[in-house]
């Protein structure tokens, strides 16, 4: 059925609470997890609240963060027994993840959405939404709020 579930991860605990489903999914269909970790260009906002100054190896140093983070989440996926691949790409995530999805080879993209409603989703857009509208394959999408009581199953049961 999925023989390959790429799962795009910001680094938030939010994101990751979609890992105990992917597991589920992943595990007993023998699927390979790709998780993937997108690096966005500094954005002027980020570029203002550093004082207009912006270090020229930022963009390197977020790159070398994204890959650690991943290379941490593998482990501890590939010591439970799943088959896990990682990438860190370069661009707009939603754009990035979709590709992913293509080139990877990826039957099912998982992901969680912040929930953002109102003012936050109009500042700061929606990747889970855009990812959902442009995607070719089927989109596994938890919403999850960041201060989330439930454990992950509870939420799902709802």
């Amino acid at each position: 059925m999925y023989e390959r579930v790429l799962i795009p991860l910001d680094g938030s605990e939010v994101a990751e609470q979609i890992l105990p489903f992917a597991e589920k999914v992943a595990g007993p269909l023998d699927a390979e997890i790709a998780l993937l970790r997108v690096v966005e260009p500094i954005s002027p906002g980020e570029a203002l609240a550093a004082g207009g100054v912006v270090a020229p190896d930022a963009f390197l140093l977020r790159e070398l963060d994204a890959k650690r983070y991943l290379m941490n989440v593998e482990r501890q996926l590939t010591e439970k027994g799943l088959r896990v691949r990682t990438r860190v790409l370069l661009g707009p995530a939603a754009d990035e993840i979709v590709a992913a999805a293509g080139t990877l080879g990826a039957d099912l993209i998982a992901m969680t959405t912040h929930g953002r409603s109102g003012m936050g989703r109009l500042l700061f857009g929606s990747v889970a939404e855009a990812v959902l509208h442009a995607a070719q394959v089927p989109v596994l999408m938890i919403r999850m709020a960041a201060k989330a009581a439930r454990s992950p199953t509870e939420a799902a049961k709802r």
